[in-house]
């Protein structure tokens, strides 16, 4: 069953799941929520420790990222906590250059890159997933 929070998609990664396929499953999910209420509900909960304290600041960018692509009315409160910011640079990334490096701290978007996680410019875009309105 796919997570339909990202508390549950937190709770999956503990216990032994890929982050990528959780992280793909929410966001797919997400993107089908058929009202910025449902969306914003899907983020409300605070993800549980997984033990990876880079997945720790990932969720909260995660839900920070999206609660303003999607222009949703806040951004939960649990995303701006201590532990949601890596004190080490996180480059996200299998290439590991120097090229690609510089690459994803240039394009990384600021609710990621504020929390020393740099990731592309569109790093939770999907195939099926639909641009924000007006975007």
């Amino acid at each position: 069953m796919r997570p339909t929070t990202l508390a549950r998609t937190a709770e999956r990664v503990a216990s032994g799941y890929s982050l990528d396929m959780a992280l793909r499953e929410f966001l797919d999910e997400f993107y089908l929520a058929s009202t910025p209420e449902a969306k914003g509900a899907m983020l409300l909960d605070e993800p549980p420790p997984t033990g990876d304290p880079r997945y720790e600041g990932l969720f909260g960018a995660v839900a920070e990222y999206l609660a303003h692509q999607y222009e949703l009315p806040r951004v939960p409160d649990w995303a701006f906590l201590p532990s949601r910011y890596l004190d080490r640079a996180w480059h996200a990334s299998s290439i590991a250059d120097d090229g690609m490096r510089e690459y994803l701290t240039f394009a990384s978007p600021a609710e990621f890159a504020s929390r020393n996680i740099f990731a592309e410019e569109r790093p939770l875009r999907r195939a099926r997933g639909p641009l924000p309105a007006g975007k």
